[in-house]
């Protein structure tokens, strides 16, 4: 019987760290996938947003789904989901 109440606490610690991420300050920008007509230009849109080399770049784009940005501002994610999905990216952002 003592491990019933032990069992529920975990779940409700869970429900509890489950709110805050409704007010998620960090987002990361993830690369689900792109245009192949649109690779060249999706490749140099990742290297202006990242600062990766050309080579970097390509194996990141080529490698989607990929992470490129990790932890920032919704405002700066979401500038960046609109200027991959400008040059034919399909993007999340987490």
């Amino acid at each position: 019987a003592a491990a019933a109440p032990a069992a529920a606490a975990p779940a409700a610690d869970a429900g509890a760290d489950a709110a805050p991420a409704e007010e998620k300050t960090a987002f990361n920008v993830v690369l689900e996938s792109f245009d192949a007509a649109s690779k060249i230009k999706l490749i140099k849109e990742v290297r202006a947003i990242t600062g990766l080399g050309l080579k970097e770049a390509k194996e990141a784009v080529e490698g989607a789904p990929k992470q490129l940005k990790e932890g920032i501002k919704k405002e700066d994610a979401e500038d960046i989901k609109s200027k991959l999905e400008a040059v034919g990216g399909k993007v999340k952002l987490d």
